[in-house]
């Protein structure tokens, strides 16, 4: 597998899901890194772009700082896979939930790191678990 899309749904609305996400991603050791700026219909206003008000796209990015100062001091080069966002909007009725993961065989190819294929791994399941937890 080079990369994949984890994608499930909920019957919570979007804000009820991403404050269940807050609660299990914390159980996680995960924080919401962005809560002011991940309604991308208000962050693209503030840029001058206008979109629909019914535009519910939400960027959610998760991070967990201390395991990523530690894999950091590691390998500055890991840097370029550790932003983690989930996505998160509204189609038929429910809300939609996304997260890009990458394979073992591509994180090695991208990251000259024999160690972090496996821990960039270990993060999407844990981030994947904490999502399924707030559904």
């Amino acid at each position: 597998m080079s990369a994949d899309v984890f994608c499930t749904t909920t019957d919570k609305n979007i804000a009820d899901f991403i404050e269940a996400l807050g609660k299990s991603m914390a159980m996680h050791s995960f924080i919401i890194h962005n809560e002011e700026k991940m309604e991308m219909v208000r962050h693209f206003g503030h840029q001058g772009v206008a979109l629909a008000e019914d535009f519910d796209l939400h960027m959610v990015q998760v991070c967990s700082p201390k395991k990523a100062a530690r894999s950091l001091s590691e390998n500055l080069e890991r840097a370029v896979l550790l932003p983690q966002f989930i996505v998160v909007f509204t189609q038929d009725q429910k809300t939609q939930v996304r997260m890009l993961r990458y394979g073992r065989e591509l994180v090695a190819e991208l990251v000259d790191d024999a160690d972090f294929p496996e821990l960039n791994a270990a993060l999407c399941d844990s981030l994947i678990s904490a999502i399924t937890e707030a559904l």
